[in-house]
């Protein structure tokens, strides 16, 4: 299946791997990219010595195109971003922020860069400043999706670009990458589909939890981690949204904030000198930052379903198994090929 995606990535299959902290990682992303999608890193929870090893370990892994993200609202981003460019990293993808520098130093080595946004206005600008692509995410997707959803976001972006869109949020299967295609993407990007695969790192309980839940089974609220964000419906989930940002959490914060400048290997005076001088409002979400990273790291690492939060897209209704991630691939290409051809059919039929 040949789409302008796979041609700027050159890869074989229009399917990208999102980047989730602890679980798109080295193999994970190895994996995807030797199946002929592309694995992207996610860096969101690493220094810079561990972006760089994480690079090599990849390219040491495959010799197919890989990408890897940087979130630039979080500490320790944009420096993990001079990392990837030094390392000549094939796909850049970026969220946000703005990355204008980012797609000029790629340029540069011939590398491309894929900006992840969730409004047109977001994604015209991208495109002006040299964006190879952008993902669109759409309301039913894990994390941060805003409040339009794929099937009305993603044509209206489309239309309004001349570079590739990739969707994201509410593609499981073929029948979503068939329906990305139709909507005007050129490729999907899946993360709660390909994080319940056998290669995945996530924790069995969640995998399980993931496969026994309805595409009813989650919640959408900014009072998880600060911006809207889907996750799975659990107790964890439901207590951190009750609490929110309260007087108790925002002291919770504190020792969180540290245990993150410690994990990403940036003095914590540093930090927290930084957090203050960004001004209020970026001080209390990345309060909520802390608080949020600390539960997802113990549903994920940990499995713990009691206290963990894991964020899941609504297509965790549609999973009933645990493939490999080549099974995965192999098999949403064929069924969205299949459901191309059954269009066809019935349209010819009708006429």
């Amino acid at each position: 299946m040949k789409t302008r995606i796979t041609e700027l990535f050159g890869i074989q299959h229009p399917i990208i791997l999102s980047g989730m902290s602890w679980i798109s990682v080295p193999d994970m992303v190895a994996a995807v990219s030797n199946a002929g999608g592309l694995g992207i890193l996610a860096t969101g929870a690493l220094d810079v010595e561990q972006t760089r090893s994480a690079v090599r370990e990849i390219k040491a892994k495959t010799d197919k195109p890989f990408g890897a993200n940087a979130t630039l609202l979080f500490p320790g981003a944009a420096d993990n971003a001079l990392v990837l460019l030094e390392e000549k990293v094939p796909v850049i993808n970026f969220a946000l922020g703005k990355g204008d520098w980012i797609v000029q130093a790629a340029n540069e080595y011939g590398g491309k860069v894929v900006a992840t946004v969730t409004r047109k206005r977001h994604a015209v600008r991208a495109q002006e400043y040299g964006c190879h692509a952008v993902i669109v995410t759409g309301n039913e997707a894990a994390a941060h999706g805003e409040a339009p959803t794929t099937f009305c976001l993603v044509p209206s972006i489309a239309s309004a670009l001349d570079i590739p869109v990739i969707a994201a949020g509410g593609v499981g299967d073929g029948r979503g990458l068939a329906a990305a295609l139709a909507l005007g993407a050129e490729g999907v990007a899946m993360g709660t589909r390909m994080m319940t695969t056998r290669e995945s790192p996530l924790h069995e309980n969640f995998k399980q939890l993931s496969i026994d839940r309805d595409v009813h089974d989650t919640l959408y609220s900014k009072r998880f981690d600060g911006l809207w964000c889907r996750v799975l419906d659990t107790d964890g989930a439901r207590d951190a949204i009750k609490q929110g940002l309260g007087p108790i959490q925002m002291l919770k914060a504190i020792p969180n904030s540290y245990a993150i400048a410690r994990q990403i290997g940036v003095p914590y005076w540093k930090l927290f000198i930084g957090v203050l001088a960004s001004g209020w409002n970026n001080a209390m979400q990345l309060a909520f930052m802390a608080n949020a990273f600390k539960r997802i790291r113990m549903a994920t690492e940990d499995g713990n379903v009691k206290d963990g939060v894991l964020p899941v897209g609504q297509v965790t209704g549609l999973l009933t198994d645990v493939p490999t991630v080549e099974e995965l691939i192999d098999r949403t290409v064929k069924e969205a090929e299949a459901t191309i051809n059954s269009l066809s059919a019935k349209i010819s039929n009708q006429t």
